[in-house]
Protein backbone atom coordinates (compact mmCIF):
# COMPACT_ATOMS: atom_id res chain seq x y z
CA UNK A 1 0.00 0.00 0.00
CA UNK A 2 1.15 3.88 -0.73
CA UNK A 3 2.25 5.75 1.68
CA UNK A 4 0.35 9.38 1.18
CA UNK A 5 2.01 12.80 2.13
CA UNK A 6 0.62 15.79 1.87
CA UNK A 7 3.59 18.98 1.54
CA UNK A 8 3.55 21.16 4.33
CA UNK A 9 5.70 24.42 4.02
CA UNK A 10 9.10 24.81 6.05
CA UNK A 11 8.91 27.42 8.83
CA UNK A 12 9.55 30.97 7.68
CA UNK A 13 10.12 29.67 3.82
CA UNK A 14 8.22 32.65 2.88
CA UNK A 15 10.32 35.26 4.45
CA UNK A 16 13.80 33.45 3.19
CA UNK A 17 15.46 34.29 -0.37
CA UNK A 18 16.81 30.43 0.07
CA UNK A 19 16.73 27.48 1.93
CA UNK A 20 17.61 24.13 1.60
CA UNK A 21 15.82 21.04 2.75
CA UNK A 22 17.28 16.88 3.19
CA UNK A 23 14.55 14.44 2.66
CA UNK A 24 14.68 10.79 2.84
CA UNK A 25 11.17 9.23 1.26
CA UNK A 26 10.57 5.40 1.91
CA UNK A 27 9.42 3.07 -1.14
CA UNK A 28 6.14 3.63 -2.23
CA UNK A 29 6.08 6.69 -1.05
CA UNK A 30 3.40 9.41 -3.16
CA UNK A 31 3.94 12.89 -2.52
CA UNK A 32 0.29 14.33 -3.64
CA UNK A 33 -0.56 17.50 -5.72
CA UNK A 34 0.99 20.61 -4.51
CA UNK A 35 2.38 24.19 -5.57
CA UNK A 36 4.55 26.68 -3.79
CA UNK A 37 5.52 29.88 -4.22
CA UNK A 38 8.98 29.49 -3.85
CA UNK A 39 11.21 28.07 -6.95
CA UNK A 40 12.49 24.57 -6.15
CA UNK A 41 15.49 22.70 -7.53
CA UNK A 42 15.34 18.61 -6.28
CA UNK A 43 18.21 16.55 -6.36
CA UNK A 44 17.88 12.65 -6.27
CA UNK A 45 20.81 11.35 -4.43
CA UNK A 46 19.53 7.70 -4.85
CA UNK A 47 17.75 5.18 -7.39
CA UNK A 48 15.08 7.54 -9.46
CA UNK A 49 13.16 10.72 -9.06
CA UNK A 50 9.41 10.34 -10.60
CA UNK A 51 7.75 13.49 -10.80
CA UNK A 52 4.39 14.26 -12.54
CA UNK A 53 3.78 17.61 -13.44
CA UNK A 54 0.34 18.49 -15.48
CA UNK A 55 0.40 15.21 -18.14
CA UNK A 56 4.29 15.61 -18.07
CA UNK A 57 6.52 13.22 -16.44
CA UNK A 58 9.26 14.03 -15.46
CA UNK A 59 12.10 11.30 -14.07
CA UNK A 60 15.99 11.79 -13.57
CA UNK A 61 18.74 9.79 -11.99
CA UNK A 62 21.27 11.29 -9.95
CA UNK A 63 22.93 14.56 -10.06
CA UNK A 64 20.59 15.53 -13.03
CA UNK A 65 17.89 18.22 -10.89
CA UNK A 66 14.46 18.74 -11.57
CA UNK A 67 13.61 22.29 -11.73
CA UNK A 68 9.75 23.71 -10.67
CA UNK A 69 9.07 27.27 -11.08
CA UNK A 70 6.71 28.84 -8.17
CA UNK A 71 2.97 28.01 -8.20
CA UNK A 72 3.35 24.78 -10.46
CA UNK A 73 1.80 22.56 -9.07
CA UNK A 74 3.22 18.54 -8.90
CA UNK A 75 3.36 15.27 -7.20
CA UNK A 76 5.73 12.53 -7.21
CA UNK A 77 6.13 8.73 -6.56
CA UNK A 78 9.09 6.56 -5.49
CA UNK A 79 8.87 2.81 -6.26
CA UNK A 80 12.40 2.72 -4.03
CA UNK A 81 13.97 4.51 -1.33
CA UNK A 82 14.77 8.29 -1.98
CA UNK A 83 17.43 10.45 -0.65
CA UNK A 84 16.76 14.11 -2.00
CA UNK A 85 17.98 17.34 -1.45
CA UNK A 86 16.26 20.62 -2.48
CA UNK A 87 17.54 24.39 -3.35
CA UNK A 88 14.78 26.95 -2.72
CA UNK A 89 14.74 30.08 -4.29
CA UNK A 90 11.97 33.33 -3.24
CA UNK A 91 10.03 34.04 -6.69
CA UNK A 92 11.57 37.33 -6.62
CA UNK A 93 15.46 35.45 -7.34
CA UNK A 94 13.63 33.31 -10.20
CA UNK A 95 13.99 35.48 -13.42
CA UNK A 96 16.07 33.91 -15.91
CA UNK A 97 15.24 30.17 -14.79
CA UNK A 98 12.99 28.11 -16.62
CA UNK A 99 9.15 29.28 -16.65
CA UNK A 100 8.26 25.39 -16.84
CA UNK A 101 9.45 21.99 -14.99
CA UNK A 102 11.94 20.70 -16.71
CA UNK A 103 15.58 18.80 -16.35
CA UNK A 104 19.11 20.74 -15.62
CA UNK A 105 22.29 19.83 -16.66
CA UNK A 106 24.23 21.53 -14.11
CA UNK A 107 27.82 21.98 -13.91
CA UNK A 108 29.90 20.01 -11.15
CA UNK A 109 29.94 23.49 -8.87
CA UNK A 110 26.34 22.82 -8.41
CA UNK A 111 27.08 19.35 -7.22
CA UNK A 112 29.88 20.05 -5.11
CA UNK A 113 28.55 23.17 -3.69
CA UNK A 114 25.18 21.23 -3.02
CA UNK A 115 27.27 18.39 -1.43
CA UNK A 116 28.74 20.61 1.24
CA UNK A 117 26.30 22.27 2.35
CA UNK A 118 24.48 18.70 2.92
CA UNK A 119 27.63 17.78 5.08
CA UNK A 120 26.68 20.76 7.80
CA UNK A 121 23.21 20.15 7.18
CA UNK A 122 22.66 23.82 6.33
CA UNK A 123 18.65 24.62 5.80
CA UNK A 124 19.01 28.49 6.38
CA UNK A 125 21.93 30.77 5.09
CA UNK A 126 22.47 33.63 7.39
CA UNK A 127 26.26 33.98 6.83
CA UNK A 128 27.84 36.10 3.93
CA UNK A 129 29.83 33.34 2.66
CA UNK A 130 26.70 31.10 2.85
CA UNK A 131 24.50 33.56 0.73
CA UNK A 132 27.53 34.41 -2.14
CA UNK A 133 27.42 30.17 -2.10
CA UNK A 134 23.73 30.36 -2.49
CA UNK A 135 24.42 33.13 -5.28
CA UNK A 136 26.61 31.15 -6.87
CA UNK A 137 24.37 28.07 -7.13
CA UNK A 138 21.46 30.49 -8.65
CA UNK A 139 23.79 31.92 -11.59
CA UNK A 140 24.75 28.43 -12.39
CA UNK A 141 21.24 27.16 -12.34
CA UNK A 142 20.47 29.97 -14.81
CA UNK A 143 23.39 29.03 -16.76
CA UNK A 144 22.54 25.32 -16.99
CA UNK A 145 20.98 23.49 -20.14
CA UNK A 146 17.51 22.70 -20.25
CA UNK A 147 16.14 18.90 -21.21
CA UNK A 148 12.55 17.66 -21.60
CA UNK A 149 12.94 14.89 -19.28
CA UNK A 150 15.45 11.88 -18.89
CA UNK A 151 12.92 9.67 -20.33
CA UNK A 152 10.36 11.19 -22.32
CA UNK A 153 6.89 9.59 -23.00
CA UNK A 154 4.76 9.56 -26.11
CA UNK A 155 0.84 9.01 -26.75
CA UNK A 156 1.82 8.21 -30.40
CA UNK A 157 -0.75 5.14 -31.28
CA UNK A 158 2.53 3.69 -32.69
CA UNK A 159 4.95 4.45 -30.19
CA UNK A 160 2.74 4.05 -26.98
CA UNK A 161 2.06 0.37 -26.92
CA UNK A 162 5.75 -0.23 -27.57
CA UNK A 163 7.26 1.98 -24.87
CA UNK A 164 4.56 0.67 -22.46
CA UNK A 165 5.59 -2.63 -22.97
CA UNK A 166 9.26 -1.94 -22.57
CA UNK A 167 8.76 -0.27 -19.33
CA UNK A 168 7.01 -3.35 -17.95
CA UNK A 169 10.36 -5.23 -19.20
CA UNK A 170 13.18 -3.72 -19.79
CA UNK A 171 14.86 -6.81 -20.76
CA UNK A 172 12.75 -7.74 -23.93
CA UNK A 173 15.30 -6.90 -26.85
CA UNK A 174 12.81 -7.28 -29.58
CA UNK A 175 14.08 -4.83 -32.23
CA UNK A 176 12.22 -1.98 -33.84
CA UNK A 177 11.60 -3.85 -37.13
CA UNK A 178 9.96 -6.62 -34.87
CA UNK A 179 7.83 -4.07 -32.77
CA UNK A 180 6.64 -2.24 -36.25
CA UNK A 181 5.43 -5.62 -37.48
CA UNK A 182 3.78 -5.51 -34.01
CA UNK A 183 2.01 -2.14 -34.49
CA UNK A 184 1.41 -2.20 -38.36
CA UNK A 185 3.63 0.24 -39.14
CA UNK A 186 7.17 0.08 -41.14
CA UNK A 187 9.97 0.01 -39.42
CA UNK A 188 11.56 3.71 -40.78
CA UNK A 189 8.09 5.38 -39.64
CA UNK A 190 8.20 3.80 -36.50
CA UNK A 191 12.02 5.47 -36.30
CA UNK A 192 10.92 8.77 -37.29
CA UNK A 193 7.96 8.83 -35.17
CA UNK A 194 10.65 8.02 -31.76
CA UNK A 195 12.88 11.00 -33.35
CA UNK A 196 10.02 13.76 -33.81
CA UNK A 197 7.96 12.34 -30.37
CA UNK A 198 11.04 11.38 -27.77
CA UNK A 199 13.86 13.27 -29.36
CA UNK A 200 16.43 10.96 -29.65
CA UNK A 201 16.31 7.02 -31.50
CA UNK A 202 14.41 4.14 -30.54
CA UNK A 203 17.66 2.57 -29.33
CA UNK A 204 18.92 5.69 -27.10
CA UNK A 205 15.50 5.38 -25.20
CA UNK A 206 16.02 1.77 -24.37
CA UNK A 207 19.33 2.55 -23.58
CA UNK A 208 18.54 4.90 -21.13
CA UNK A 209 15.57 3.00 -19.91
CA UNK A 210 18.14 0.12 -19.15
CA UNK A 211 20.12 2.52 -17.00
CA UNK A 212 17.65 3.50 -14.89
CA UNK A 213 16.75 0.21 -13.76
CA UNK A 214 20.03 -0.70 -13.46
CA UNK A 215 20.19 1.91 -10.86
CA UNK A 216 17.30 0.62 -9.03
CA UNK A 217 18.95 -3.17 -9.48
CA UNK A 218 22.59 -1.98 -7.75
CA UNK A 219 20.90 -0.01 -5.44
CA UNK A 220 18.72 -3.20 -3.95
CA UNK A 221 22.47 -5.28 -3.52
CA UNK A 222 22.61 -6.85 -6.77
CA UNK A 223 25.61 -7.68 -8.69
CA UNK A 224 27.09 -6.33 -11.83
CA UNK A 225 26.58 -9.48 -13.53
CA UNK A 226 23.26 -10.23 -12.08
CA UNK A 227 22.10 -6.87 -13.07
CA UNK A 228 23.39 -7.28 -16.97
CA UNK A 229 21.43 -10.29 -16.86
CA UNK A 230 17.70 -9.19 -15.85
CA UNK A 231 18.29 -6.47 -17.95
CA UNK A 232 18.82 -8.67 -21.16
CA UNK A 233 22.62 -8.15 -21.24
CA UNK A 234 24.69 -10.83 -22.40
CA UNK A 235 27.85 -10.20 -19.85
CA UNK A 236 29.19 -7.99 -17.51
CA UNK A 237 30.70 -6.20 -20.10
CA UNK A 238 28.05 -4.70 -22.53
CA UNK A 239 26.18 -3.01 -19.11
CA UNK A 240 29.91 -1.47 -18.12
CA UNK A 241 29.83 0.10 -21.37
CA UNK A 242 26.28 1.57 -21.14
CA UNK A 243 26.94 2.87 -17.88
CA UNK A 244 30.19 4.55 -19.57
CA UNK A 245 28.16 5.82 -21.87
CA UNK A 246 25.19 7.13 -19.60
CA UNK A 247 26.99 8.28 -16.90
CA UNK A 248 30.56 8.42 -17.23
CA UNK A 249 31.46 5.77 -15.22
CA UNK A 250 31.05 2.16 -13.98
CA UNK A 251 28.08 0.39 -12.36
CA UNK A 252 30.59 0.13 -9.07
CA UNK A 253 31.49 3.35 -8.78
CA UNK A 254 28.55 4.49 -9.45
CA UNK A 255 26.78 2.94 -6.84
CA UNK A 256 29.72 3.94 -4.57
CA UNK A 257 29.35 7.64 -5.23
CA UNK A 258 25.67 7.07 -4.44
CA UNK A 259 26.27 6.13 -1.26
CA UNK A 260 28.41 8.69 -0.22
CA UNK A 261 26.16 11.03 -1.55
CA UNK A 262 23.27 9.52 0.55
CA UNK A 263 24.82 9.83 3.64
CA UNK A 264 26.72 12.74 3.12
Amino acid sequence: MNEQITYSSPHDANRSQFFFAYELANANTEYLPHAHPWGQAIFVQSNVLQMQVGDARLLTPMEIPIWIPPGVEHASYNRKQAHFRTFNVAATLCAGLPQRACLLSVSSIVQAIMAELARRELTLPVTPEDLRLCEVLLDQLKRAEEQESYLPTSEDKYLAPVLRALEQDPADSTTLAQWAARVYTTERTLSRRCQAALGMSFSEWRQRLRFLHAISLLEQGKTVQETALELGYSSASALIAMFQQQAGTTPDRYRSRSSCSSNG
